[in-house]
């Protein structure tokens, strides 16, 4: 489900260099038979033919999917642009990396371009990413995915504001008042059971800097898993006031846990050779 929680984490650890070497082979992603790119316009159309599934039934293959992709990602990459505003000091900086994950706790990014104030580079958006790398390195993503196990959900309603497609909406309340998980509400799509949107307050700050976080988050399909597409997420912080960032991923490559590891012995074997 990925990190939708320690966004803006102020905290007083440095962050590491995210220039480093990705974690990810990029010669065996690139012999792996990826899936298609992530298109975050519209769900693919074989969803948009199928027919409405009634709210529980659509709640349960949402949750199916859940508990299965957190099994079955084997390795993606993207394009990460992520913007941070302190809009008190009126300060900006807009950071473009590419993002490479590879199951199950390695998340590196490569730096390709920044632009604006040295200070938000250094104090918040360096240190999402280095949220989100430790966040994966801790193996924390059963802890904090939006599941049945981390979460109760109600049945409140439908939404047609996304494409058009009709939304079911299920306020999400988590089990346990536990860093990374949050309270308020997700929309999953009336046909296809994939997640759509979440949103809301994270439940417990994952900073004594922090006061304070509301986030939402949008989601699309590349194959058969869900990924993020975009999060706009909003925190009071104790040192600089409001701090404002917006993340987008974009080119998404991803493979199955099965792909990946077969894209791995046939590279260790070819190097055999």
């Amino acid at each position: 489900m990925g990190a939708i929680l320690f966004f803006l984490a102020l905290s007083a650890a440095t962050a590491q260099d995210i220039g480093s070497v990705p974690p990810v082979d990029p010669a065996a992603l690139s012999s792996a038979r990826f899936l298609s790119p992530l298109d975050v316009r519209a769900p693919s159309t074989a969803a948009t033919s199928l027919p409405q599934m009634t709210p529980e039934v659509a709640l349960n293959a949402y949750l199916t999917f859940a508990k299965r992709q957190l099994v079955d990602l084997g390795a993606y990459s993207d394009i990460t642009t992520i913007e941070a505003d302190l809009p008190d000091s009126k300060q900006h900086g807009k950071y473009e990396l590419r993002r490479y994950f590879q199951a199950p706790r390695s998340l590196a990014f490569a730096a390709l371009h920044f632009a604006g104030d040295g200070f938000v580079k250094t104090n918040i958006i360096a240190r999402v990413l280095q949220s989100e790398v430790d966040h994966v390195q801790r193996g924390e993503g059963a802890q904090t995915a939006i599941t049945a196990e981390n979460y109760k959900f109600s049945y409140r309603g439908f939404d047609k504001t996304i494409d058009g497609r009709t939304s079911y909406i299920y306020q999400v309340k988590p089990r346990k008042k536990r860093q990374g998980l949050f309270k308020g509400q997700v929309l999953i799509d009336s046909s296809s059971g994939r997640l759509r949107r979440a949103e809301g307050e994270m439940v417990k700050s994952p900073s004594f800097f922090i006061k304070h976080i509301h986030f939402v988050q949008e989601y699309a399909d590349c194959g058969p898993f869900s990924l993020p597409a975009h999060i706009h997420s909003e925190a009071r912080t104790r040192l600089v006031g409001r701090a404002v960032v917006d993340m987008s991923h974009t080119n998404y490559r991803a493979i199955t846990l099965g792909e990946l590891r077969s894209a791995s012995a046939a590279s260790v074997g070819g190097s055999s050779n």
